[in-house]
């Protein structure tokens, strides 16, 4: 069958502004963590969170996230960096912006990031899970553009019209043949669409309790496992599946055996405390006069209300009158109190 059209790679993926070399792999994994954290800061708000939490949150899962990946990768693929025959140097595992990040470690040692600013916030690691489960699959999408510019995560060959073409001479390339299964368009893809469906289905049956997190990591793996099986890059292989197949295989089961145990449970998942007000400058407390309850009790159900109806609402503050000398704090479901 003739050629009928192809998808170009790109010349270069790296442009230099003076000394400084630009990489668009880099970029990409950039841009991804930039949109994960806008789409994730809509969510919480809209939870009824504090605006900003997603993004202090993002300080640690990023460095942790990167680390991981990395680690994935070079474990996985050790023999790329190490032994006399290696391709590459031991250095070059440290070069994460050649490409090479296993996203299964990204999201491992990420999420004990998140876990411990999570810890020190009081917020609830669960519903952060929850919150950011699309905006992470979105992130993920884009995160495959670098792939298409540095011409890896490609499949077999193939001549349909939407063939990506790879200079010759690269690892999984087949001497005489120019276009391949663009795995990582594939991908792209399903990540979008696997964005789309979490957002729906969380409206739709209000998923808690890290369902819904549960719910992408099922929905990400099991495209995983089927673009996996396209790619002809070198790699470990176990009775004829590819490792990160078998990985795709057993995470997926455990996400799907998290989101049915999990059906049942219940209770609060605390989006965090906002300290509101400062007690006096020489550190005395006072009591409420007795006549405060009242009014505590009504900014109480005022606040309810508005946490009910999705409001980003600002929380109660502490009124001139009410003699309060201590914090005002906020919880996840509206409740107040003084400590």
């Amino acid at each position: 069958m003739p050629l009928l059209a192809s998808i170009p790679s790109p010349s270069q993926g790296v442009w230099n502004l003076g000394p400084i070399p630009i990489r668009a792999y880099a970029l990409c994994i950039v841009l991804g963590v930039i949109v994960a954290v806008w789409i994730g800061e809509r969510r919480w708000r809209a939870r009824g969170g504090a605006p900003g939490a997603i993004t202090d949150l993002a300080v640690w899962a990023v460095p942790f996230g990167l680390v991981g990946g990395r680690l994935y990768h070079v474990i996985t693929d050790w023999q790329i960096y190490f032994g006399s025959e290696a391709p590459k140097r031991p250095i070059d595992a440290l070069f994460i912006w050649e490409g090479g990040l296993g996203i299964w470690g990204a999201i491992a040692l990420g999420g004990l990031g998140v876990w411990i600013a999570c810890r020190r916030r009081g917020m609830s690691f669960s519903a952060v899970a929850d919150t950011v489960a699309p905006g992470i699959a979105v992130a993920q999408g884009i995160g495959r553009l670098g792939n298409y510019f540095n011409q890896e995560l490609f499949g077999g060959p193939t001549d349909l019209p939407w063939g990506l073409e790879i200079d010759p001479g690269r690892p999984g390339t087949v001497p005489g043949v120019a276009t391949y299964h663009p795995a990582f368009l594939y991908e792209l893809l399903w990540d979008l669409a696997l964005a789309g469906v979490l957002v729906l289905v969380g409206r739709r049956f209000a998923l808690r309790y890290g369902r819904l997190f549960a719910l992408y990591v099922a929905g990400y793996t099991l495209g995983r496992f089927w673009i996996e099986g396209l790619r002809v890059d070198p790699a470990h292989e176990i009775l004829g599946l590819r490792l990160n197949q078998w990985t795709s295989v057993v995470v997926f089961v455990a996400a799907i055996a998290y989101f049915w145990l999990a059906r049942r449970r219940s209770g609060e998942e605390p989006l965090g405390v906002t300290e509101i007000a400062e007690g006096p400058a020489d550190g005395s407390t006072a009591d409420p006069p007795a006549d405060s309850g009242d009014s505590a009790d009504q900014d109480v159900a005022d606040q309810d209300v508005a946490g009910t109806a999705g409001s980003d609402a600002e929380p109660d503050r502490t009124e001139p009158g009410d003699g309060a000398g201590g914090r005002v704090s906020t919880t996840a479901d509206g409740e107040a109190g003084k400590r």
